[in-house]
């Protein structure tokens, strides 16, 4: 670390919308769910629409809670790793992380009815919570060779801005114009203040009109290293009403409290040795951005599972929309390294020590639908499957009104289309143990790959079982498979890096009946 980065000095309220830019692929990161469940629920790859009786089960389709012939609590335990293989022009680097987590934890109190003639036999209340997503991860390349520099991304910010709003005021310290920019102008403004402070572009005319630069970076071939770190979990906490008609129907609602905990943070370092001697000229930038994003949202899911015969079970779920509100917040930090025209080396840390504290915004998570089927086969074992439809071009930034969310709508109805998602599961018994085993398979959300932009995801799962009078232990392992995209900045230098993520989680579970 080449400063205090984390050291905060003062707070930022920018008080309009879209300063900040977000992205189809931020929608994306937070709407994508991989239930991280029970053991017995990962080991079948999530097809439990169907099926119900566990606790992740009722996360899928929450008439699973009626299913239940008694009271039953679980909690379960991962170990994830994430094994990333990241590309870049000419660079790549393989990358493995650990992380240990809580999946879920949860419980079912069931009441039957009494009077048997009656045709509402069973009551079910529960409340659980299931890890949706482990934002874990970290990737790093080195030694890029690439012709584009990041002084791209500072010119792109500050062609057509004016030079008075992008320079301090006389005797202004650099914290206090990036604060007083921020809140008056906005964040493409605050980035062309950094670019200019730190003598990486230049004004063509030093008047308050001038609106056109140059970079004094000098063109030729860069070495550069970018590291991206990420942290934090997204969450569902679930209530959930299950009811039982007859011996043949079950219905149940959840009503649902999603979170975001989400820290991303990224390094670019850049070097060079272009330019003549005698010449002013950069020769090393550090630029280093943090992004903290905290949501709350709610969802509502109604589902059915129909007992068509002793063997034929099916099911279908319906998930509204996400309402999420996010938090956002930015720091930054900034060094340059400066060759001057007697060939004498300097070093400039342009470090506004602040937090950047967006004002709220609001997206709209696509609604889903789940058709599921499972054939059961008493004392031998089971087989299912789930398909899962959702609609990514009803992705919505909120408020519409304004104009980069109407935009950034606009290119989501261009870009985005439907995904399904497939999920198999199987279990064969065997007296106290329980073999298992599946895979799923979930489309890209992006309607064409011509820009080299995928998402898909493919995996399979293992995994037994061991019954232990009223209690049940669960082990599995989970294997998927997913490639995606990542530019490096929204502007200027936007080259993608190529992200193959190999994840793998070990899951153990205690269940138990009451």
């Amino acid at each position: 670390m080449k400063n205090n980065f984390l050291l905060v000095l003062v707070l930022v309220f920018v008080n309009f919308f879209s300063v900040f830019a977000q992205s189809i692929l931020d929608g994306l990161n937070y709407s994508s769910n991989s239930y991280q469940g029970t053991a017995r629920f990962n080991s079948m790859s999530g097809a439990f629409g169907a099926l119900g009786g566990d606790l992740s089960a009722i996360a899928v389709n929450p008439a699973g809670s009626a299913v239940f012939n008694n009271g039953h609590f679980s909690i379960s335990f991962g170990s994830e790793n994430k094994a990333n293989q990241a590309s870049l022009l000419n660079a790549s680097n393989n990358f493995d992380k650990n992380s240990l987590t809580l999946n879920q934890i949860g419980g079912v109190i069931t009441f039957e009815n009494l009077e048997k003639d009656k045709n509402w036999s069973k009551i079910s209340l529960g409340i659980s919570y299931n890890q949706t997503k482990n934002n874990f991860n970290e990737f790093s390349i080195y030694n890029i060779s690439n012709s584009n520099s990041i002084d791209s991304y500072f010119l792109n910010n500050a062609d057509g801005l004016r030079l008075d709003q992008i320079s301090a005021f006389e005797g202004e310290s650099i914290t206090e114009a990036y604060i007083d920019i921020g809140n008056v102008y906005g964040f493409s403004h605050q980035q062309a203040f950094l670019g200019y402070e730190s003598f990486i572009i230049e004004p063509l005319e030093y008047t308050n009109e001038n609106s056109s630069y140059y970079s004094n970076v000098q063109s030729g071939i860069f070495n550069q290293t970018y590291r991206s770190i990420s942290r934090g979990y997204n969450g569902k906490l679930t209530a959930n009403i299950g009811l039982q008609y007859n011996d043949h129907l079950y219905f149940g609602l959840n009503l649902n409290s999603h979170f975001i905990d989400y820290d991303n943070y990224t390094i670019l370092n850049e070097i060079n040795d272009n330019g003549e001697s005698g010449q002013f000229r950069i020769n090393g930038i550090y630029f280093e951005n943090k992004l903290s994003t905290f949501g709350e949202g709610f969802s509502a899911q109604f589902g059915m599972i129909s007992k068509i015969s002793d063997v034929l079970r099916l099911g279908f779920t319906y998930d509204t929309p996400t309402w999420f509100t996010i938090t956002e917040e930015t720091t930054q930090y900034l060094e340059t390294s400066m060759v001057d025209e007697f060939d004498q080396n300097s070093l400039l840390i342009t470090n506004p020590n602040a937090i950047n504290i967006y004002e709220d915004y609001k997206i709209q998570m696509p609604s889903k639908i789940t058709a599921s089927g499972a054939l059961v086969f008493k004392n031998f074992g089971l087989i299912s499957f789930d398909y899962s439809r959702k609609d990514y071009t009803s992705m919505k930034f909120k408020p519409e009104n304004d104009s980069y969310f109407s935009e950034l709508n606009h290119e989501i109805n261009l870009m985005l289309r439907e995904i399904n998602t497939y999920r198999f599961g199987a279990e064969i018994i065997s007296d106290r143990f329980s073999f298992r085993g599946g895979f799923m398979t979930e489309d890209s959300p992006y309607k064409s790959t011509d820009n080299n932009i995928d998402d898909s995801i493919n995996g399979f799962s293992l995994g037994i079982g061991y019954k232990l009078n009223q209690s049940t232990i669960d082990l599995s392992y989970v294997k998927t498979n997913r490639l995606n995209y990542k530019r490096l900045f929204d502007t200027g230098l936007t080259n993608q890096v190529q992200l193959e993520t190999d994840n793998s989680m070990l899951t153990i579970s205690i269940s138990t009946i009451f």
